[in-house]
């Protein structure tokens, strides 16, 4: 479709009822899940084992052909950890795997597809065994390329940006570009640029729901249940 025909109610209750899935089914599978958090279609989103931790004002974002995925399963008791900070960023299609542990900081973005696994989970030679596995630590305000993948045992320095389809299987220094398979530094980033984080986003989220608000009103300003009936039963090329 061109643009959204929902009559502005309509998408309120859409909203509401996400909120409500949330609440109901996804809230109870985490083992910690901060305030302001929003979640696109949350019944995509899967999680399986614990502990499972989520920070404040995270964005979820989920489809039916790119499900959100994070699962713990520890090779041993007390292992095991998926840890993820404020502001972060999941866009859909990422898989986040632990046996070991995976923590991720502040105003992480993570974009399509990206996987995260701290566990080989085969062994080379002995294929009936789990493999090695080694913590995986992401820093503050690191970017995540589409398709990035992340292996056991790598540590991303804050501010960093891993390329598109990049495979991260060696440590990132902060504050640098790396790109490639096996990913490599490509650029050093202006460590004296200003860097405006998903935190800055958030300073007021009051305001920030607000426009939220005013902008939907405004996209979606004339349209009827009349309209968008029609839209689903029959749309044209004007839709």
């Amino acid at each position: 479709m061109r643009r959204d025909h929902r009559p502005y109610a309509v998408k309120k209750l859409f909203l509401r009822w996400q909120q409500f899935y949330v609440r109901r089914f996804l809230r109870p599978q985490f083992d910690a899940l901060g305030r302001g958090h929003h979640f696109m279609r949350p019944w995509h989103v899967e999680l399986f084992g614990s502990p499972i931790e989520l920070g404040r004002y995270a964005t979820v974002i989920a489809c039916a052909d790119a499900r959100v995925r994070l699962c713990v399963w520890p090779y041993r008791d007390g292992e095991g950890l998926i840890r993820i900070g404020d502001y972060s960023l999941i866009c859909p299609g990422v898989r986040i795997s632990s046996a070991c542990r995976i923590t991720i900081g502040h105003s992480v973005m993570m974009a399509n597809r990206v996987y995260l696994t701290d566990s080989d989970w085969h062994d080379i030679y002995d294929r009936t065994a789990p493999g090695q596995g080694a913590p995986i630590a992401i820093g503050d305000n690191v970017w995540l390329g589409d398709s990035a993948i992340v292996c056991k045992g790598v540590s991303i320095g804050e501010n960093s940006i891993i390329g598109a389809g990049a495979v991260v299987v060696d440590d990132v220094p902060a504050d640098v570009v790396a790109a490639g398979n096996p990913a490599r530094v490509v650029k050093q980033l202006d460590k004296d640029h200003p860097l405006t984080t998903r935190r800055d986003w958030f300073a007021d989220p009051a305001q920030l729901s607000q426009d939220f608000q005013v902008w939907d009103q405004a996209l979606l300003q004339g349209n009827t249940l009349g309209h968008w009936f029609r839209y689903l039963w029959r749309p044209n090329r004007e839709d």
